[in-house]
């Protein structure tokens, strides 16, 4: 049944819609990886060496502080989309920590290799498009960042998580949660204590179970769907 998510199968969408010369320039060079929980795929500043395509589970895009002493997550990458994304832009490093927060497995191609793909136009432009995409999901990051309550920004992103999540149950620690969302450990479990009084999901140790996506919708209102939406446009 289709429940609004942005997933609907368990299939990499970016990989899935490639028309077949696009398909067949990757195809040689993809690998399958397991992606475990804290696996850091992307360091700040060190060069990329693969770019990930999850088939299962989520990666966090984290902006960190000149100094390293803070963080703060700007994006999420699962099912719909890619990792590596300063390789599709020209570039081979990133300022920005990328980790597994829900554990999974994927496919990876070699910086080198996925470089060469791109020579391929199809691919390239699907690519750019999906790096669009991103663009729109951290701006509205931002945007919710600075002037959502923090339970309403706990319900955004679990909104998204959900999306690219295969069942209504997420595996997280309150730990995980508090570095995402860049706030102390106890502020997230006063916002999931909220978030639970009003039936909208269940947490246990490590993990949460999604009750009433609507609810947390209705909760989060015009703050969650632009970036749905433009990724649905741009990449289909």
């Amino acid at each position: 049944m289709d429940d609004g998510r942005l997933r609907q199968d368990a299939r990499n969408w970016l990989l899935s819609g490639l028309d077949p010369a696009s398909a067949l320039a990757l195809k040689a060079d993809l690998e399958p990886v397991e992606l475990p929980q804290g696996l850091e795929i992307e360091i700040p500043g060190e060069p990329l060496e693969h770019a990930y395509f999850p088939l299962t589970g989520v990666a966090s895009m984290v902006a960190v502080s000149g100094d390293g002493s803070q963080q703060i997550e700007i994006g999420l990458v699962g099912c719909e989309g890619m990792t590596g994304l300063s390789l599709v832009l020209g570039d081979g490093r990133t300022p920005h920590r990328t980790v597994i927060q829900v554990p999974g497995h994927g496919l990876r191609i070699r910086a080198e290799a996925l470089r060469a793909a791109i020579a391929q136009p199809e691919l390239r432009d699907r690519l750019l498009g999906y790096a669009q995409a991103m663009s729109v999901q951290t701006a509205h990051t931002a945007l919710a960042n600075g002037k959502l309550k923090l339970d309403a920004r706990l319900a955004r992103w679990l909104l998204m998580c959900h999306d690219r999540s295969e069942g209504d149950e997420v595996a997280l620690t309150h730990d995980f949660l508090s570095i995402m969302l860049g706030v102390r450990r106890a502020g997230v479990t006063v916002s999931l204590h909220i978030l639970e009084g009003q039936g909208l999901l269940r947490a246990t140790r490590g993990l949460i179970r999604i009750l009433d996506r609507r609810g947390l919708e209705e909760m989060v209102g015009g703050f969650y769907g632009v970036p749905e939406a433009e990724y649905r446009r741009l990449v289909g």
